[in-house]
């Protein structure tokens, strides 16, 4: 399965507009938190109804994941936590986004939402718990936040990720986290794009003003991954141990 990962959009529609035509050439895509963006001048249910349509163009394309994160909330549960109602279970028609689990050939899908408090922790725990009980040969979490303590959740002077997530990594070890959240990590000296948990690849593509934004392509089948950015193109191989990435002259 070849698959495209990008995060943290912030309702750029160039960048928008860039993943909806380049999604046609992938098993999968994945848009890992972050499409609206709550400083934009434009009101959150206008951009939630222009991202709708973005959304359900990749689905006529390819596969496609959605997961929510801090930027996307819109609505508050019973228990006054934030949630982005917008990308709740069956919102979506052909859309995977918060909550869901689906298979795409030996690959189990989990996407999460973004969680808001206690409540919300333990949901996204309580999934997690639940989808191991029916991973395929390979298992691919979908979720917003990066692990703590890692080169992907590295600003360039602290580590902003998420403590939960790094400890259910340890205890359940998918295959591949795919997320985004901080920005910087793949700018900055000490941070990277890329990290290895155990036997769990971890990927964040980062986010920067451009027409196209950071994106990783992964591929389960040829066991590599391929990050490009305006910063250049690097490369890691799922079957070896994590060295420094390697330079690709030319992107994927």
């Amino acid at each position: 399965m070849r698959g495209l990962l990008v995060s943290d959009l912030h309702y750029s529609l160039k960048q928008l507009d860039w993943v909806r035509e380049a999604s046609a050439g992938f098993d999968l895509a994945v848009v890992a938190g972050d499409t609206l963006d709550i400083s934009s001048t434009v009101a959150l249910g206008a951009q939630i109804v222009v991202v709708f349509k973005y959304l359900r163009h990749v689905a006529q394309r390819t596969r496609i994941v959605a997961s929510s994160g801090n930027h996307d909330l819109d609505a508050r549960a019973a228990t006054g936590e934030r949630v982005a109602s917008w990308l709740s279970r069956g919102r979506l028609p052909g859309v995977v986004s918060d909550g869901e689990y689906a298979e795409l050939g030996d690959v189990s899908i989990s996407v999460t939402r973004w969680w808001d408090g206690p409540q919300g922790c333990a949901e996204v725990r309580a999934q997690l718990i639940a989808d191991a009980a029916r991973r395929r040969r390979q298992w691919i979490w979908v979720y917003h936040a990066p692990p703590d303590a890692s080169p992907v959740s590295w600003t360039g002077s602290k580590h902003y990720g998420d403590a939960e997530l790094l400890k259910l990594i340890r205890q359940l070890q998918p295959d591949i986290v795919l997320s985004g959240h901080v920005h910087q990590s793949p700018f900055r000296r000490g941070g990277s794009w890329v990290d290895r948990i155990g036997p769990t690849w971890v990927f964040n593509a980062g986010q920067i003003v451009a027409p196209s934004p950071p994106h990783v392509v992964f591929d389960t089948d040829a066991r590599t991954a391929i990050w490009t950015s305006l910063a250049g193109c690097e490369i890691v191989h799922l079957d070896r141990p994590l060295e420094r990435p390697v330079a690709e002259l030319t992107p994927p």
